[in-house]
């Protein structure tokens, strides 16, 4: 597991482009049969993908968090955003259609990931942040997510919206995770940009067609900086970034967040007129 550690805003200024890459861009999330973790100090983040292949991959101990197991302490998120697949928790097993949640809660032991086929495997998406009561685990599918359609064509991001973990959805400690879809031209998301100092995000871009990228910009709304991203890599948002990105052709991500609440509408507006 790699472990990232924060970054001010003063020093994220003076960064080059490759020191903003290695600092919040994580790439080679969804290689085929292994897992790969990053520890983010931002609220203690875990951010990871998993790619089961020919055999079962099991989520790991992982001696840098100091636990009998990796959810001793933690609860997690997981959507699958490939292939049919399933996820054994503690002995029961949960199968994964593309776009599934399932919510992990504190003290669950044994996690076990298995692909339907090896030639179209699943893509488990992962996030999991500290954790201080145990809730139940908990698989929702995307209609029962209660999707909502918003945006229009004329300003290219009519999208829709699903809540997974959230007050009025799966219940955690301090999660909030889902995905938005956005519809064939359209390609701007989270417009006009926001920021949320009470707490850090992470997007993961799915989806997005061959040939293609994104442009994520980041940054304080008078001192933006831009990654380059391409599909099936994510983005560590600081709480004190603003966050939004524009696509040359339409995409998925999935949007998950931890810190001090789980407000989905607590964000301070940064009018797009005000950026430099």
């Amino acid at each position: 597991m790699e472990i990232r550690f924060q970054s001010s805003p003063e020093e994220t200024k003076r960064m080059t482009t490759q020191q903003l890459r290695d600092n919040f861009l994580i790439g080679g999330l969804m290689e085929a049969g292994r897992i790969r973790l990053v520890y983010s100090h931002f609220d203690r983040m875990i951010v990871g993908g998993v790619v089961p292949a020919e055999k079962s991959i099991a989520l790991p101990k992982e001696e840098e968090l100091k636990a009998a197991c990796f959810l001793e302490r933690r609860e997690m998120g997981i959507i699958n955003t490939g292939g049919k697949g399933s996820i054994e928790a503690d002995g029961v097993t949960y199968e994964m259609e593309k776009l599934e949640c399932l919510y992990l809660g504190k003290g669950t032991r044994e996690v076990n990931f298995r692909s339907g086929s090896k030639d179209a495997p699943a893509n488990f998406y992962l996030l999991s942040c500290p954790a201080h009561a145990a809730y139940p685990t908990r698989k929702m599918t995307k209609m029962e997510a209660a999707p909502v359609t918003l945006g229009e064509a004329a300003t290219s991001n009519r999208r829709t919206i699903y809540k997974y973990i959230h007050h009025a959805g799966i219940e955690s400690c301090q999660l909030v995770m889902g995905l938005t879809v956005l519809e064939e031209g359209s390609v701007w998301n989270s417009v006009p940009p926001h920021t949320h100092t009470r707490r850090m995000e992470a997007y993961f871009y799915f989806d997005l067609k061959e040939g293609n990228i994104v442009m994520h910009f980041m940054g304080e709304p008078t001192e933006t900086r831009h990654l380059v991203m391409a599909g099936n890599e994510a983005v560590v948002s600081p709480p004190w970034s603003m966050h939004f990105g524009v696509g040359t052709s339409n995409y998925g991500f999935i949007w998950g967040m931890a810190g001090e609440n789980k407000e989905f509408s607590d964000m301070d507006p940064q009018p797009v007129t005000g950026l430099q």
